[in-house]
């Protein structure tokens, strides 16, 4: 494994950090309230599901 010089390695670094295409505000706006939605939905989801299968369970094991 060669050693790399700090300087040079920083060098590097500036360099690829601006090949980044960083998202606009809007981009961030928009990707952050998706990712809520979703998790609500999926939090229901589960929440609901969770219900039918207990339900179901004390409908099953209740019976016996």
């Amino acid at each position: 494994m060669a050693k790399t010089n700090p300087f040079s390695f920083l060098q590097d670094v500036r360099t690829e950090a601006t090949k980044v295409t960083w998202p606009s505000r809007r981009e961030t706006l928009i990707t952050t309230g998706l990712v809520l939605a979703m998790v609500v939905v999926s939090s229901l989801f589960f929440l609901f599901t969770d219900t039918i299968i207990r339900w179901s369970l004390g409908i099953i094991l209740g019976a016996r």
